[in-house]
């Protein structure tokens, strides 16, 4: 009876749902050819930004805004045409990482859902709420309820991709302004 008392509590904390909801849709490679077809080639830079630049965007935005970015920079010809930014909002819970495609006017391409890891709201993930992106700036509010729809049951998910990318396109925009994408 002793070993069963064993064995059983090992079988059941095997079994024991972790992360069921996780789902990775694509890579950071995959999204970055799927927004940006026509480049030839793509390169992976770091970018720093200096307190002042961080603090101010934070001030902004009124979001987090870290200092060390990854951009992947599209190229066509040796021409940037365009910029990637994979980064991570939380959604009810947990994280969901997603890709933000923008030309080098700040205009949003599109943004793709790489990852979402909650049990509900994984519609953000559809085209057509995605599609709502595309041809914002850093003049469009990003904001659900104002120029872009929610999603009932998705509204938290909603609201922060909103955020992330509205982060996104602030970066690059300060990126741009000191000449950082050259």
């Amino acid at each position: 009876m002793a070993r069963w008392s064993i064995i059983i509590p090992a079988a059941a904390t095997a079994t024991a749902p972790s992360a069921a909801f996780a789902v990775e849709y694509l890579s950071g490679d995959q999204a970055q050819a799927t927004i940006f077809p026509e480049a030839e080639q793509f390169q992976t830079r770091e970018f720093h930004l200096d307190e002042k630049a961080r603090s101010a965007l934070e001030s902004k935005l009124g979001l987090p805004v870290r200092a060390k970015w990854i951009v992947r920079l599209a190229l066509r010809g040796g021409v940037i045409v365009g910029a990637v930014i994979v980064d991570d909002v939380i959604g009810k819970f947990d994280r969901i990482t997603f890709a933000a495609g923008l030309g080098l006017n700040g205009v949003v391409r599109e943004v793709e859902i790489l990852a979402y890891r909650e049990s509900h709201g994984q519609e953000v993930r559809q085209a057509a709420w995605r599609a709502q992106f595309a041809g914002k700036s850093e003049s469009s509010p990003l904001r659900v309820g104002d120029d872009l729809s929610n999603i009932s049951g998705a509204t938290l998910s909603c609201n922060h991709v909103a955020d992330g990318a509205r982060r996104s396109i602030a970066v690059l925009a300060s990126l741009r302004s000191v000449g950082a994408l050259k």
